[in-house]
């Protein structure tokens, strides 16, 4: 055995498989070959069985063997591709002296096979195989899920089911577990099917840099690094929004970014510090075509994962059809938590934040503390889909003020099941109060440490004059958590960041 193999090596298991290989190649087998030519998926011959099964096609089929039923000199097993599983039948007689492939196969290999299909007397679409090419060696076991029947009660042995080692291991958790497949398959179309819908409205795609010198768009705490050959720290992104309104200003009118943005903070059900962000922006638009567009991107992206705009969210039902409801946030505090601020003085309402044991970072500013109060009392009351409107002008420096009443600006926030999933704006452009409201909020980092650097070149690129502008920021994995009924933002991401395993 190779002196750098790993100890675990040593295992039982490993060591009969390692012994296999050795056979195989002692036979001039080639446990590792470059190409095998597939023609059909499984759900091809289950599909098309009458027409190969009367024409007597041969049909050439390849994946991961999942079963194995070996009967002296004939046998059986199950094929898992892309599409499914197969059965295939072999026989010594058929195969000769390929037939010594099949008995040293294990589950986890990988196997090629052409032949006739059939269906066996149990009723099951089969390949009968003419021909067998070992394609890959599996050295370690798959927990293939296995049912037993004992004093008729049915015991699971090697289920695949434990949080962290499926998030850990998601290649296993990808193969023995055929939903999770599926439920990443949806992501990805989730994510196609917004790019269709914008791409038809005229938006043009684009990319921002990852590692910025100037941190912004976002409240939030960034990962720091160092550029060797300039010699400077760099932040990965925490949002595009301030690159994105470059390129409005540029005069690219109608742009989106569905990218990777990164903030140093904690991991919650909804929150984690690598996600996936779409954000749009539009000339000559508001915060009220911005509310058609999430409208639409809902919609369209629910009837293509679920068939309708009414789905099934853990164990109620949600309608995602326009028009969605319109609620201030004073009065969803009026309304969900017995609350009239409009009422109350800066004391009384700092009072009741600390009597709810709720706080404010840095400064408590009234607008900041009616926020605090709703995020803390009403978000996850809001289970139908709803914009809440009229945020406090405290709450960003990004927001034009409310046409109607000053003290509030045009943003909003969509919220569906409890949990919020976006932000958007009628995009500030008045470059004097821009730089003033930016300036004033920078002298709070100090009690503040998510709160960005003022960043002077998207104030120089904004005194060259933006057009009125609609943006919009959408989170893509709540998007796909919702859509799929999933209830944790890990359980949505491939790959999510673990601890090293001890």
């Amino acid at each position: 055995m190779c002196p750098l193999s790993p100890p675990d090596f040593q295992d039982e298991l490993i060591r009969r498989r390692l012994e296999k290989l050795s056979k195989l190649r002692d036979e001039g087998v080639n446990p590792y070959p470059y190409r095998f030519c597939r023609t059909h998926l499984s759900r091809q011959i289950r599909e098309d069985f009458q027409r190969l099964e009367s024409s007597g096609q041969q049909v050439a089929i390849a994946g991961r063997v999942m079963s194995i039923r070996q009967h002296g000199k004939a046998g059986f097993a199950h094929l898992q591709d892309p599409a499914g599983r197969i059965q295939i039948y072999v026989r010594q007689d058929t195969l000769g002296e390929a037939f010594a492939i099949f008995k040293l196969l294990d589950i986890g290999d990988f196997l090629g096979v052409v032949g006739k299909v059939f269906r066996t007397k149990t009723d099951e679409i089969t390949v009968a195989a003419s021909q067998i090419e070992l394609l890959c060696k599996a050295i370690r076991q798959l927990p293939i899920v296995k049912e037993k029947d004992e004093e008729g009660k049915k015991t699971i042995y090697d289920q695949f089911s434990g949080k962290e080692q499926r998030y850990r291991q998601r290649y296993i958790d990808l193969i023995v577990n055929p939903e999770v497949k599926e439920l990443f398959q949806c992501r990805f179309r989730i994510i196609s099917t917004i790019r269709r819908l914008l791409d038809e409205q005229g938006f043009l795609e684009v990319e921002t840099p990852v590692l910025q010198s100037t941190y912004g768009g976002a409240y939030a705490r960034p990962f720091r690094t160092n550029h060797h050959a300039l010699d400077i720290s760099l932040y990965l992104k925490i949002s595009p929004e301030l690159y994105l309104k470059r390129l409005v200003i540029g005069g690219m009118e109608k742009v989106y970014e569905i990218s990777k943005n990164f903030r140093n903070e904690g991991i919650d059900r909804t929150h984690y510090p690598e996600f996936t962000m779409l954000e749009v922006y539009q000339a000559y638009a508001d915060y009220n075509d911005m509310m058609e567009l999430t409208e639409e991107i809902f919609e369209r992206t629910a009837c293509e994962i679920c068939g309708r705009t009414q789905i099934q969210y853990q164990g109620g039902e949600i309608d995602l059809s326009r028009p969605w409801r319109r609620l201030r946030m004073v009065d969803a505090l009026k309304q969900y938590a017995d609350i009239d601020v409009e009422t109350m003085s800066d004391e009384q309402l700092l009072s009741l934040l600390r009597a709810r044991h709720l706080e404010v970072k840095g400064e408590p500013a009234r607008g900041l503390i009616i926020n605090a109060l709703f995020e803390g009392l009403v978000e996850e009351k809001l289970i139908q889909p709803t914009f809440i409107i009229g945020h406090p002008r405290e709450t960003t420096p990004l927001c034009k003020s409310d046409r109607e009443n000053p003290i509030y600006i045009e943003r909003f926030e969509p919220f569906v099941a409890g949990c919020e999933f976006g932000n958007a704006y009628s995009e500030l452009n008045d470059p004097l109060l821009q730089r003033e409201l930016l300036e004033q909020q920078a002298q709070s980092r100090q009690i503040d440490d998510e709160i960005p650097p003022v960043d002077n070149d998207f104030l120089r690129a904004i005194e060259y004059g933006m057009p009125p502008t609609g943006g919009l920021g959408l989170g893509i994995d709540r998007l796909v958590m919702l859509l799929t009924n999933q209830t944790s933002i890990r359980d949505v991401i491939l790959f999510p960041q673990m601890r090293p395993e001890s």
